[in-house]
């Protein structure tokens, strides 16, 4: 909980430094333009890579695949639009990361790596999966082998 507090009153005030730095180096106007100019670059390639990823989720929803770096992709889509949205410097940089495919889905990737992601139950769509990265959860009635076997129906 406290990093987080802190991350809510450490970056407002790195944003504010930066922006009366730049501010006095190019002038308020001009920054303030350049903020919006971020804000609305963000929106256009939000909409567009938010499409992009919607595309490839249904892709693999259709050959019955789980889309889990899409989802995340998706995940890390909103929380750069919103980053965008914040008059910043900083939060612009990163929000640019969470959008832009060449920093967001090897970073996506390497968080499912991580085991970001540890169970993943999905059902509906024909599949389900369910990934066991720890040994914490011996307790389920699901030991991880396939058990196979043949049956016939007997009139009663």
């Amino acid at each position: 909980m406290r990093p987080l507090l802190l991350t809510f009153i450490i970056v407002p005030i790195v944003e504010m430094v930066i922006l009366i730095k730049v501010g006095g180096l190019i002038g308020a106007l001009p920054t303030v333009g350049l903020v919006v100019l971020t804000a609305t670059l963000g929106i256009a390639l939000l909409k567009q890579q938010g499409l992009a990823t919607l595309a490839r989720v249904q892709e693999k929803l259709a050959r019955d695949e789980l889309p889990d770096t899409e989802l995340l992709e998706g995940v890390m889509l909103l929380i750069g639009g919103a980053l965008l949205l914040t008059p910043g410097f900083v939060t612009d940089a990163v929000g640019f990361c969470c959008l832009l495919p060449a920093t967001r889905r090897p970073l996506a990737r390497w968080m499912l790596h991580q085991g970001i992601l540890k169970h993943i139950q999905v059902s509906g769509g024909g599949y389900m999966r369910r990934q066991r990265n720890d040994s914490s959860d011996t307790g389920s009635s699901d030991s991880g082998r396939t058990i196979e076997g043949d049956y016939h129906e007997e009139d009663k």
